[in-house]
């Protein structure tokens, strides 16, 4: 028992999701989005592994309570470790839920062209096509046993996401586009994981008024000087526009995650009112929000 468990709760039963399938037909994408919603996901472990691995999930069941494997042709022999990790887990009475994703030939040949990698099973000998049929061959059992065949052939990103939180019988409540809007002082450098990144030194800085400058954007009085100066209020309408119309593509595609970023020169009053006034008008349009103050205070 964890120290989080209490004797008197019902035991936690962990949930497995085996991802198999295709190269190329998504599984990546696939891990990502479990990820997402709490999943460990552990690619391709060895088989002589899995034994182990159920051991700890049956015993850390509140810490693996979501555990996704990926096992595909990478593995070897990939109907032995699917065997293996059915026996090991099934065992210790968990039964796991087994997804397998795949798409045409055609699909999977051209995804291959465009994004210049190399099939796992290639060999001089064949090429690509070759090695598709190969690889369905070896994976003919998975498929034969999997709970849920997804053909990503003619998926977007949100449609397979749709696809497989549906399938796992997930809320599809918070699971949109989670917002991050990011202030940050230019002078200690630009956010990394920014996606979209707004300058607003534009703005009349309040750190040179004596009375401004020991506050910070969070302070109303900051704001109310902010926000009076000429061109600020239509900056704020257009950036909500701006968004307004970007976040359903980013969401349309499949993004998870979207980082705007506000900079000003130190990262204490304009960027942070910024990012603060945006978070209240895109809570207010019922976007996930969540307001980061990088730099403050320094």
């Amino acid at each position: 028992m964890t120290s989080t468990q209490r004797s008197d709760d019902p035991p936690v039963r962990p949930h497995v999701a085996i991802i198999s399938g295709l190269s190329g037909a998504g599984k990546t994408a696939a891990s990502k989005l479990l990820e997402d919603v709490g999943y460990r996901v552990i690619d391709n472990l060895p088989a002589e592994l899995l034994r182990h691995l159920a051991q700890l999930v049956a015993r850390e069941n509140t810490q693996y309570e979501r555990l996704a494997l990926v096992l595909d042709a990478r593995s070897g022999d990939a109907a032995l470790a699917y065997r293996e990790a059915l026996h090991a887990l099934e065992s210790r009475g968990i039964t796991p839920e087994v997804f397998f994703l795949e798409a045409r030939d055609d699909v999977l040949i051209r995804r291959f062209s465009e994004t210049r990698h190399r099939h796992p099973l290639d060999s001089d000998a064949g090429g690509v096509a070759a090695s598709i049929a190969r690889e369905r061959s070896l994976l003919a059992e998975i498929r034969a046993e999997a709970d849920v065949i997804i053909d990503t052939s003619e998926l977007s990103g949100r449609q397979l996401r749709e696809r497989l939180y549906g399938a796992l019988d997930l809320p599809d409540d918070g699971q949109g586009l989670a917002i991050q809007l990011v202030s940050f002082g230019y002078k200690h450098g630009v956010p990394l994981e920014a996606d979209i990144v707004f300058d607003v030194r534009f703005m009349e800085n309040p750190f040179y008024i004596d009375r401004l400058r020991p506050l910070n954007g969070l302070d109303a009085e900051v704001r109310a000087f902010v926000l009076a100066q000429p061109f600020t209020e239509r900056f704020v309408d257009q950036v909500t526009d701006f968004l307004d119309f970007l976040i359903p593509g980013f969401e349309k595609e499949g993004r998870s995650r979207l980082t705007v970023a506000f900079g000003c020169t130190g990262g204490q009053h304009r960027s942070v009112m910024m990012a603060e006034e945006m978070s209240k008008r895109l809570k207010k349009a019922g976007y996930h929000v969540k307001a980061v103050h990088r730099d403050m205070p320094r």
